[in-house]
């Protein structure tokens, strides 16, 4: 089967999911054109801009279309076959991750553009409020854990591809300086000369691209540098890359976050348009299984390990995060919330499903020669695809490279930031310095996770992303259920109908059983060997998060359950928020 037709197939579906679906969506939410939304109502030119759909569009993609969309589909397709994988992420998008994310933005803006955290203090009590605050803290946590690792391990090392050619981790270290010090001028010169957007995007877009060509002729190779090995300069990378994040989640929004979601924006439209462009032309053929087996081989069992290990693409739980942290503040009309809210979840779908080519295209032995890194399984598919399309080798697979550790850029920063917004709401500490330590502990956190070394039966070290991974996609998934959760107390408080508890409360449902079964397996294998002997308190991080997680989340369900089984609380009328939000 050649790869373009499970593209096209997708992309024919998710189309018709925006306008069927998505139009459905946007009439229950009576989505009101005539509204005035939170960011015209309290505009502030700081929090609270109202800007044009197509920009926010692509700032919104580029913060939730990280590596998830990436890592997660080729792992998946690489422990049960790319059928499954494909199957999982066009429902999912379609009828959970979609009404997730597009429930949580109209959620928002309903409410002042307050989080969604703040939508579940509402509508059931302050303890669930508190509750999921300390949640999604742990859960970004192991976000920045799991994607920290990942790009660290994109800067050192060589990959030798099929046609002979070398890449050097150092090179994309190089282009991914480079990368990260050209928004920062952009930002400068948007603010302080009268460089109008459009202009520095002709300007700054071409520079990426000589950054990205230039990396691999001036590797910077950390481990010559300081003259350690490999795996130590794997360790100096986390460490760097956590003090990036401390660094860029402190700056002003319009210095780094906005001109790198920009640009970081037309990097995934081209990635994205470039990779199903060369999939059109190029003629490969899945090779790998679509269907490998309902276990694999080290015992992760298809249901519900596919749940969570494809996370972003399907759904995730950090989508609602950003989408009534950020981008509710500067929704200018709310008939914008379904392309951005709806069709960006889709546009990841599709995002995933070409990442899912990349496994497809390989046989049993091409994957296992990539030694399970799915960053430079994603650049040699990717990279063979741009060949075809006549960009040489030399730029295609490090633009690979360098997208994906893009996509990562703007979830890690987004991720501390966030974290320190909630640690100075559960602590109450507003102040300069409160700023500083709440960043520094959600810095820092995750260093006391990255620096560990895990070893399998035999001695191996595995790398601590792979380690973390399954917990990060459980926690991820268990936060959408949490926010979903949220999403269907305050429509059954508003409107009361079946459809909420149909097309809100069954995702709902879903997403809750599949995160806690995997979390409740991360447990028992911390405790219990596969006959259920007991083996002893686990030195591992892991089942103790995955026992506290399941706490947290069981604690939020019963307020929950005890909203809708109450009836002293009468339905909340449909009404749009007039008032400002408390600052």
């Amino acid at each position: 089967m050649y790869l373009f037709i499970p593209v096209f197939f997708a992309a024919i579906c998710l189309a018709i999911a925006y306008r069927v679906y998505g139009g459905l969506l946007a009439r229950l939410l009576h989505l009101d054109e005539s509204a005035a939304t939170p960011a015209v109502r309290m505009r502030d030119d700081v929090d609270y801009l109202p800007i044009e759909p197509k920009f926010l569009m692509s700032q919104h993609f580029s913060a939730i279309a990280a590596a998830g969309p990436i890592v997660g589909p080729i792992l998946a397709g690489l422990m049960f076959g790319w059928l499954p994988a494909l199957i999982w992420i066009l429902l999912g998008a379609i009828f959970i991750g979609g009404m997730h994310d597009f429930g949580s933005l109209v959620a928002s803006i309903r409410h002042n553009a307050r989080s969604i955290a703040d939508v579940v203090r509402e509508h059931m009590s302050r303890t669930s409020y508190l509750l999921f605050l300390v949640f999604i803290w742990i859960a970004l946590v192991y976000i920045v854990v799991a994607f920290t690792d990942i790009v660290a391990a994109s800067f050192v090392g060589r990959q030798e591809l099929e046609n002979g050619m070398v890449v050097t981790g150092g090179g994309v270290a190089t282009s991914s300086l480079l990368y990260l010090a050209l928004p920062i001028l952009m930002g400068l010169l948007l603010r302080y000369t009268k460089l109008t957007v459009n202009m520095a995007t002709v300007i700054f877009l071409p520079l990426v691209a000589l950054a990205i060509w230039v990396g691999q002729y001036i590797p910077f190779d950390l481990g010559a540098v300081l003259g350690v090995s490999e795996a130590q300069a794997h360790k100096t990378w986390d460490v760097i890359l956590l003090g990036y994040c401390f660094v860029a989640s402190l700056v002003p929004m319009w210095l780094l976050l906005q001109p790198r979601g920009h640009l970081g924006g037309y990097f995934l439209y081209v990635a994205l348009g470039g990779g199903m462009l060369g999939l059109l032309f190029s003629g490969d053929t899945a090779q790998y299984p679509a269907f490998t087996g309902w276990t694999t081989a080290t015992g992760d069992a298809l249901v519900p390990i596919l749940f969570i290990t494809i996370a972003c693409g399907a759904c995730s739980g950090f989508h609602s995060i950003i989408a009534s942290g950020t981008t509710s503040k500067q929704l200018r009309n709310e008939r914008d919330a379904k392309s951005v809210g709806y069709g960006a979840m889709l546009l990841e779908a599709l995002v995933a499903v070409v990442s899912l080519c990349c496994v497809m295209m390989l046989t049993k032995e091409g994957a296992a020669a990539f030694q399970g890194k799915p960053n430079f399984i994603y650049a040699h598919g990717l990279g063979s695809w741009l060949e075809t399309l006549y960009v040489p080798a030399s730029f295609a697979v490090p633009f690979g490279l360098l997208a994906f550790t893009t996509f990562v850029y703007d979830t890690l920063d987004v991720c501390t930031r966030l974290g320190r917004y909630i640690l100075q709401e559960l602590t109450g500490w507003n102040s300069e310095a409160g700023r500083w330590v709440a960043t520094a502990i959600t810095a820092g956190a995750p260093l006391l996770f990255v620096m560990q070394q895990s070893v399998d039966a035999s001695g191996n070290p595995i790398p601590t992303w792979k380690v973390f991974w399954g917990l990060f996609g459980a926690s991820n998934q268990l936060l959408a259920a949490l926010s979903l959760l949220g999403v269907t107390v305050w429509l059954w408080r508003t409107y009361r109908k079946p459809w909420v508890l149909l097309m809100a409360g069954l995702p709902t449902v879903l997403m809750y059983i599949m995160s806690t079964w995997a979390l409740l397996r991360f447990a028992r294998a911390g405790f219990f060997d596969a006959g259920w002997n007991w083996t002893g308190l686990s030195t591992s991080p892991v089942p103790w998060v995955a026992l506290i997680l399941v706490g947290l989340a069981l604690l939020v369900l019963l307020e929950a359950l005890r909203v809708f089984l109450s009836n002293t609380q009468p339905p909340r009328p449909d009404l749009r928020d007039t008032a400002p939000a408390a600052a």
